[in-house]
């Protein structure tokens, strides 16, 4: 008696590009787990293939922490820059921190604020890292 093996065959998934860097982590759903690294800012253009999409980003958090009483501090993107803005209808200070564990971290944000249309804000071109910004009343 002979015992021959059943064929089986397997999906051909590849990523033809990449890049080596730092961080990353591990995504999964049903059947398919994806690990690697999200930190390229020359990702952004979605990568496809049959039902799937995949799209890169920027490793790195901008992030603003609001405070009560104060005008609403906005983020948004812009290509590679990331802008934080706010209302310019007062005295406030524009403080950074890169770290949240250090309550005592906070000090005067380093970048140019520019003011337009009653809008203050600071452009962050490709950014990287953490970085929390929130506005403080002198």
């Amino acid at each position: 008696m002979f015992l021959l093996p059943g064929l089986a065959s397997a999906q051909t998934y590849s990523i033809d590009w990449h890049k080596i860097a730092g961080g990353g982590g591990t995504s999964s759903g049903g059947n398919y787990t994806l690990s690697g690294t999200i930190g390229q800012p020359d990702a952004g253009v979605a990568m496809t293939g049959g039902s799937y999409s995949l799209t890169g980003g920027f490793w790195s958090l901008v992030s603003v922490v609001q405070s009560a009483g104060l005008p609403n501090l906005s983020i948004a993107h812009s290509g590679n820059s990331v802008i934080v803005f706010w209302p310019n209808t007062g005295s406030y200070t524009l403080q950074q921190n890169a770290n949240l564990a250090t309550p005592g971290g906070w000090s005067a944000t380093a970048y140019t604020i520019a003011t337009a249309n009653g809008t203050n804000s600071i452009t962050i071109a490709a950014p990287s890292g953490q970085l929390f910004f929130r506005l403080s009343n002198p």
